[in-house]
């Protein structure tokens, strides 16, 4: 990345070295298709006197969620203890997302993850797109129509089971009615990534902003924004979601009423 201009290593540095744990590469198991990125998202639910209660969960595409049976494939840098198999299979899968409305995004509540690895002996080290770092109302209004650079993170199927994570460099661009348009390419099994820009700050600094998620459009790949993410989490209450049906195996007791993993900072 040598040749790349400053700005642009900053922006690609602080997205790995913030967020780099944060996606997952999943496929309709036993076929190859439907491959697609997750991230985890940290939604700030209040700030007491107690600290911050966090509510968490995965965020992809719509599409990819729809299958019956998927798997995950594990990066080693994301549990702890090191898990001997790279693959976390999930029977009902497309029961465990909620599908927020029109806008193509799908979410799942990752208590049913994290009851999984417990029971397994082990936990996630994830890094999650954070309340902080996902665009506001007002980042996503600052947006022109003039193209600026975009950064998509992603887990690439290129043939290779590993399924690489990778840093695509684009652009977006708002269209005429209101929406957000990826300019570039978008590599197979990147669909569902998450979007990222550096808004400029003064002294030649920047602000990193995860801008949304990246959904299939044909020839014309559309990003759902955050804002829009937000205000449809707001609309429906926590056990109105359904809880994931585990990774094949039988559920801890209580992991079906527990719907959303949650912590206090």
């Amino acid at each position: 990345m040598s040749d790349l201009p400053d700005h642009t290593s900053a922006i690609i540095d602080a997205i790995v070295d913030h967020v780099g744990r944060s996606t997952l590469p999943f496929q309709r198991a036993h076929r190859e298709e439907q491959h697609a990125t997750a991230f985890w998202f940290n939604e700030l639910v209040e700030t007491t006197s107690e600290g911050e209660v966090i509510r968490q969960y995965l965020v992809t595409a719509s599409e990819p969620a729809r299958v019956e049976l998927a798997e995950f494939t594990l990066r080693p840098e994301l549990c702890a203890p090191a898990m001997s198999a790279e693959k976390l299979m999930m029977v009902d899968f497309a029961e465990g997302w909620t599908h927020l409305g029109d806008l193509g995004v799908a979410v799942m509540p990752s208590a049913g993850l994290h009851a999984h690895g417990a029971r397994k002996g082990w936990h996630w080290t994830t890094d999650e797109i954070t309340d902080g770092i996902a665009a506001t109302e007002q980042d996503i209004a600052d947006l022109g129509e003039s193209p600026v650079p975009a950064y998509l993170l992603g887990h690439v199927n290129d043939g290779d089971v590993s399924r690489e994570q990778a840093v695509v460099i684009g652009r977006i661009t708002r269209s005429d009615d209101g929406g957000i348009r990826w300019i570039g390419d978008l590599p197979q099994g990147c669909v569902g990534a998450p979007v990222f820009i550096g808004v400029p700050l003064d002294d030649n600094s920047f602000k990193l902003v995860c801008v949304g998620v990246t959904l299939p459009a044909g020839d014309h790949h559309t990003v759902a924004a955050f804002d829009g993410i937000r205000a449809a989490l707001k609309d429906f209450p926590p056990d109105s979601t359904s809880a994931p049906a585990g990774a094949g195996t039988v559920p801890l007791p209580g992991e079906q009423k527990r719907r959303w993993w949650q912590r206090r900072g």
